[in-house]
């Protein structure tokens, strides 16, 4: 599944509109992670939420963002048209900001917390679709991978935002909740100005792009590439996790988010060189090798209590996004055809959506039962059953580009 080798000046080859829609992610993720990297202290410290319920919650907010995704991949190869369906995803992750704000309690949370993951499902798939579709083949993994690098810097840039304000206003959660409202706006109003969607083809007739036909379009390469991404969202559970366990280290309440930072800005500097190398090498190789840190990584984690073992096990975790997650969504490009790419990116999320939703929940459970090491070593369990099933199946052909 590689692709031919890129040049030194892959970035500057990379069109602007991907430079665009990176740069909306970042806004968006500053606006989205200072509040998250907050909301488990806040649940879990404020409201009284145990960590079983953060679990469930964190688990069926991130699902629900995931299987919106088939919605809206599908309505966006129907109409043709990426970009309304990404304004409006984006757009209502900015307005939900305000409810974490003002949440009297946990009925409030999950209700914001659902709302803004249904318009990251929203945006998502139309968005990755818009990448793949502006992205020259040859380059995709590089394209993917500054995608990925801008969002992530929005990611770690946003808990350091928090960890200040919660400084300066003395724990202040909900103070912090309204400044995330900004960049959020932000994000919206940049896609609206900066981002031309590619014309579509002259002639070209709506289908439903899930009727028989269509479906059967998506190649054997194309469903191992969603059993793939599943297997690895099982063995990943929520990010929520490493917040608490950061907590338990013995870290002041207002410096955990630091966790968020340290995960992200590995990952955002990963993220771009393992997206480039993923056009000119083995994708198989590099899904393994992301599983092996993922195991290091759990390892750490359910070993260390330490702040300098959390941290080493969170920077280990930020090693494996960087390897991984551009990738499967490049793997997903390449084996889809491009008028099905929407509903791709689709059935790929709701597939790891529901696998999110397991890990997130078995997560929890084991927490509060058998505590804080046994998750992480469970996770460790699951990454080592996902790295054999991994080598012991072959790789289909991708699609020629």
């Amino acid at each position: 599944m590689s692709q031919p080798p890129v040049t030194r000046s892959t970035l500057r080859q990379i069109p602007a509109g991907i430079w665009v829609l990176g740069f909306v992610s970042l806004l968006m993720d500053i606006s989205s992670e200072m509040v998250h990297s907050l909301l488990p202290l806040f649940m879990a410290g404020v409201l009284g939420a145990s960590a079983f319920t953060i679990g469930w919650i964190e688990g069926l907010a991130e699902a629900t963002a995931l299987i919106v995704k088939v919605f809206s991949g599908v309505l966006s190869d129907y109409l043709g048209k990426r970009k309304a369906l990404a304004v409006f995803g984006y757009a209502l992750g900015a307005f939900t900001k305000p409810l974490f704000a003002i949440a009297p309690g946990v009925g409030v949370v999950v209700t914001a917390r659902l709302l803004d993951r249904v318009g990251k499902g929203l945006r998502g798939a139309p968005r990755d679709a818009l990448v793949a579709d502006l992205a020259p083949p040859a380059m995709r993994g590089a394209a993917f991978g500054l995608r990925q690098s801008l969002d992530t810097v929005g990611a770690f840039t946003g808990p350091l935002l928090a960890v200040a304000l919660m400084l300066q206003w003395h724990n202040d959660y909900r103070a912090v909740f309204w400044v995330a409202v900004v960049p959020g706006l932000l994000a919206v109003v940049l896609l609206v100005l900066g981002v031309r969607e590619p014309e579509r083809p002259a002639g070209a007739l709506r289908s439903n792009p899930i009727r028989g036909e269509n479906l059967r379009q998506l190649s054997p390469a194309y469903w191992w590439v969603v059993g793939v991404g599943a297997v690895f969202t099982l063995a990943r559970f929520s990010e929520a996790f490493l917040v608490l366990r950061a907590q338990q280290s013995g870290v002041p309440v207002a410096l955990v988010p630091l966790v968020m930072v340290a995960m992200n800005l590995v990952y955002a500097g990963t993220a771009y060189p393992f997206g480039k190398l993923s056009d000119r090498m083995s994708h198989k190789t590099l899904l393994a090798l992301g599983l092996v840190v993922l195991v290091a990584a759990d390892l750490v984690l359910g070993c260390g209590t330490h702040w300098g073992s959390v941290l080493a096990g969170v920077a280990l975790w930020g090693v494996h996004m960087g390897i991984t997650q551009g990738l499967l969504a490049t793997m997903v490009a390449d084996t889809a055809p491009a008028e099905l790419r929407g509903t791709a990116y689709g059935f790929f999320n709701l597939v790891s959506g529901l696998a999110m939703l397991a890990a997130s929940v078995i997560a929890g459970g084991v927490w509060d039962r058998f505590g804080a090491a046994s998750t992480f070593h469970v996770g460790a369990v699951f990454s080592v059953l996902a790295l054999l099933a991994l080598l012991r199946t072959p790789a289909p052909p991708a699609r020629a580009a």
